[in-house]
Order: C-alpha cells, then sequence, then structure tokens
C-alpha cells in the first residue's frame, strides 16, 4: 500500500501515552490538520529519542507518513520556546488540551481556535486572568462547534439582555427572562461573555457553573480527567 507524506510547521502535542516497549502515542493537534493521532516509534529509547521534543505546550514541526490510523512520525523538531507552565496554570493547559481531543471531530481543520489555543497558552503563561482565559476558550470553541450561545437576546422574544435582570440558560435554545435564585444567570454575566470581560468573582464563577452544564451537555456526560486534577490539587478549582 502506497504511504502518504506529510509535513507540517504548526502543531502541538495534546496528549502522549506509551505505547509498546519503547514508542509513544500522540494526540497531535495542527493548523492544517485539526486533531489525529501519530506513533513515535523509538521515541523512549536512548538518549537519542525523540522524546524530549515530543511535549505538551512546545510548538512543534511534523513530518509523517500515513497508511491508515495512526499515522507513523518520520520527524520532529521544535518551532520556538515551550510555553512555561506549572501548578494550576498547567492544569489549565491539560484542561484545553482534553476539550480539544474530546470536542473537534479529526482531520478537521479549525484555524481560528489553533490560533485561539495558542493566545489562551501565552495568557495560562502570563499567570493573569487563568479563570477568565478558561472561559472564553470554551466559549469560542463551542461557537466553532456550532453550538455557540446566545448572548445579546432573550430567546423566546428576541428582547436585549439587560444587565438589571435574571435569566435562566436553556442549552439549544438561549437565555429566558426569570426570578433571582439558584440557577440563575445574571444579564450582567452574559453582556460579560458577549463582550469578553467579566467584571468579578461572582462574575466569573457564574460564567463558570454555565459552561461546566453547557459542555456537559455537549460532551454527552463523559467526565473530564482535567478536572480531576483541580479537585484532588490544594489550589482553588478553574
Amino acid at each position: 500500500m502506497q504511504s502518504d507524506r506529510y509535513s507540517l510547521k504548526e502543531s502541538f502535542v495534546l496528549h502522549r501515552r506509551n505505547f509498546r516497549e519503547t514508542s509513544l502515542l500522540l494526540d497531535i493537534f495542527s493548523r492544517e490538520h485539526g486533531i489525529f493521532r501519530l506513533i513515535a516509534k523509538g521515541a523512549m529509547r536512548g538518549k537519542g529519542g525523540r522524546s524530549g521534543v515530543l511535549q505538551p505546550f512546545l510548538p512543534l514541526s511534523l513530518t509523517w507518513t500515513s497508511r491508515g490510523e495512526p499515522a507513523i512520525l518520520t520527524g520532529a523538531e521544535a518551532q520556538g520556546k515551550i510555553f512555561e507552565l506549572s501548578g494550576k496554570n498547567l492544569f489549565c493547559g491539560f484542561y484545553l488540551n482534553e476539550l480539544l481531543v474530546k470536542l473537534l471531530p479529526p482531520h478537521d481543520p479549525h484555524e481560528r481556535i489553533f490560533d485561539c489555543y495558542t493566545q489562551s497558552l501565552q495568557r495560562l503563561e502570563s499567570g493573569l486572568r487563568l479563570d477568565e482565559t478558561l472561559r472564553f476558550f470554551e466559549l469560542a470553541l463551542l461557537e466553532e462547534l456550532g453550538y455557540g450561545l446566545l448572548l445579546d437576546c432573550e430567546a423566546e422574544n428576541g428582547t436585549e439582555i439587560r444587565a438589571d435582570l435574571y435569566y435562566a440558560y436553556r442549552i439549544e435554545q438561549g437565555p429566558v427572562e426569570c426570578k433571582a435564585g439558584d440557577g440563575a444567570i445574571s444579564g450582567t454575566v452574559l453582556l460579560g461573555l458577549r463582550n469578553g470581560f467579566l467584571t468579578g468573582p461572582e462574575e466569573t464563577l457564574s460564567a463558570k457553573r454555565l459552561l461546566r452544564r453547557v459542555l456537559h451537555h455537549y460532551l454527552g456526560g463523559r467526565p473530564l480527567n482535567s478536572r480531576a486534577l483541580f479537585k484532588y490539587s490544594t489550589f482553588p478549582q478553574g
């Protein structure tokens, strides 16, 4: 069977695990090919193996051959410095990676999300407004997949969202005006998500709860392993 050869300059390893004795199985996210899987044969063999460069959060140039799934890695070079993430920032990075692997269809390019992912890693590295970085990445990913949230008007009558009112958010429909109470979302939060800025910790927490519920729906109830890292860590969840 004839094999196809590929070369990409903009790629990231999202997840890696040992494969057989000396190889790695890699989940890759690239600008041109989206999500796909590679085998790095012998990557763990000796000091000359490729294991050191095949790390998450490091921009890579990759070459590989494909005769089916998964394809075989033939070359890997760093294309810049690794994003230095540690502690909560690192766990946030793993969370972004898991969302991409579980929500994006394979071999489907998403250049806008690739750029958003790179920008989100830059923000995580800076350590500023981590929760906002996660929320707006989640929003962008849902929008890219066709599941974007309705944030500017009420779902039933089309009236504009008001900051002084409260809403119940119906997944796949949108916000419906309701009384303040358990599960209600303030118009301030919806408008903040729309405008790209959340004003404080209460608004950020409310946005997190909303997006967690929406993501749970589109994940089909599948758990996110990266959330367990937050649950058993010594710092607040992200």
